[in-house]
């Protein structure tokens, strides 16, 4: 499939994804997708899991990941490949919240729910399902939003889960 090819046929799911828009799903969209800005959801998490004697490791293992994470996607990957936004491309969608002022190519909020879930599970944490399903739901609030493209929501959850997952192993429980 060329480059050009897959664009489009990403650009086709999440025009899909607007034909389902409702007020309701808009405003629940707009609301989930703020849970992930600036990983802020995971970071309340992350100070919870440092303030207990019994997951203070976990908290640490969720600090190491979210920074790692960070510099990958924000610092190294975004800047380097530098792939426009879909919203971009395609102005006739109004954008429900502001225009991210980064690239578009991996989704960071996605990247950190996936840290977050990694964390979680390879802890055996209970609190990982929801945390799975907060994370699904921020990812597909991204491609709601048409801020991100699918592809982008595929490699930062893989992104999330590969750093947590090398951090738990490095220095583990």
């Amino acid at each position: 499939m060329t480059i050009e090819r897959t664009k489009n046929y990403e650009l086709s799911i999440l025009d899909t994804l607007q034909a389902l828009r409702t007020k309701t799903l808009d405003k629940l969209m707009v609301h989930i997708t703020k849970l992930g800005d600036g990983g802020g959801i995971w970071i309340v998490l992350d100070i919870c899991l440092l303030l207990s004697k019994q997951t203070r490791k976990e908290g640490m293992l969720l600090t190491i990941s979210l920074i790692l994470e960070a510099m990958i996607c924000n610092l190294m990957l975004k800047p380097l490949i530098a792939r426009k936004r879909p919203c971009d491309l395609n102005p006739t969608v109004s954008l429900l919240i502001p225009r991210p002022k980064d690239y578009s190519f991996p989704s960071g909020h996605t990247a950190a729910s996936f840290v977050a879930v990694t964390i979680l599970y390879l802890s055996r944490n209970i609190v990982w399902q929801p945390a799975l399903l907060i994370a699904c739901l921020i990812a597909l609030s991204r491609m709601y939003l048409y801020v991100h493209y699918p592809s982008d929501v595929i490699v930062g959850m893989l992104i999330g889960i590969i750093v947590a997952h090398l951090v738990f192993l490095r220095l583990g429980l």
